[in-house]
């Protein structure tokens, strides 16, 4: 049997089974900051929320699920990410990372469905005016491990598993933790925020590593005054701390050094 070669004149799409659908789903996350009523300096009490819609259509109506939808053929995914996300939550101008595919068959009832995924961690400030809107009857945010307790829609929890491991990697790997903290902090501070997202994270002897290892140098320099002697805090502590600041230092890493 002689093998069909096709070209310009002979090609159609209609020789070719195409999904029924090209959606965008946004994971979006964000540290909330509370300040504690206990009567004593302590740090605030921090906690690691992702942004959910109610659903009010079908499928799934009435089910809490990430904020997307279905791109338009006269746009990118990226641009679907980002109109989507400001029309189910009102939020916009976040800068959105994509991350991963999800094309497993069955992940969505109406069909042949390839969602692409993105996810971003993001200040609370961003999402302040956050409202539901288009296919959303509410929108909210939850913990994190409130919302990897509930059951999502579609393949949501999946997602959002992978999308919090892509978040973590990035807070041990990036200083995105500089975007939750004020120019200038105390040690305790930035442990605080790194845990906030990787509870496991117990660096030891951390002080000591942040400041002075080779891979880190450069990473934060201690604050001083215009004499040029180290400031210090008592904010969130009964002790004066040393306040240190990031500096415009952008670590390399490599599996070489």
């Amino acid at each position: 049997m002689s093998e069909h070669i096709e070209n310009e004149t002979s090609y159609s799409s209609s020789h070719y089974r195409t999904p029924d659908g090209a959606p965008a789903d946004i994971v979006i996350f964000t540290i909330t900051s509370t300040e504690r009523n206990t009567g004593k300096k302590t740090l605030p009490l921090r906690e690691l929320q992702v942004l959910l819609i109610e659903r009010k259509r079908w499928p799934f109506v009435g089910q809490w699920a990430l904020p997307g939808g279905f791109a338009k053929e006269t746009e990118t995914i990226q641009a679907c990410a980002e109109r989507e996300l400001e029309e189910e939550t009102g939020v916009s101008g976040l800068h959105i990372e994509y991350f991963n595919v999800y094309s497993k068959p069955g992940r969505d009832p109406r069909g042949w469905i390839i969602s692409h995924a993105f996810f971003a961690l993001v200040h609370e400030s961003l999402l302040a005016e956050r409202r539901a809107a288009d296919d959303a009857a509410d929108v909210k945010l939850f913990t994190a491990q409130e919302a990897l307790a509930m059951n999502l829609a579609f393949d949501h929890n999946e997602v959002l598993r992978d999308a919090l491991e892509r978040i973590r990697h990035s807070m041990l790997t990036t200083t995105i933790a500089k975007q939750f903290l004020p120019e200038e902090f105390t040690i305790s501070e930035l442990y605080q925020v790194i845990q906030t997202v990787v509870p496991e994270f117990e660096e030891q002897n951390f002080i000591r590593k942040i400041t002075s290892t080779q891979s880190r140098k450069g990473l934060i320099e201690e604050a001083t005054d215009q004499t040029g002697q180290p400031k210090m805090s008592n904010r969130y502590s009964q002790r004066a701390a040393q306040l240190y600041r990031f500096t415009d230092y952008v670590p390399q890493l490599s599996i070489y050094s």
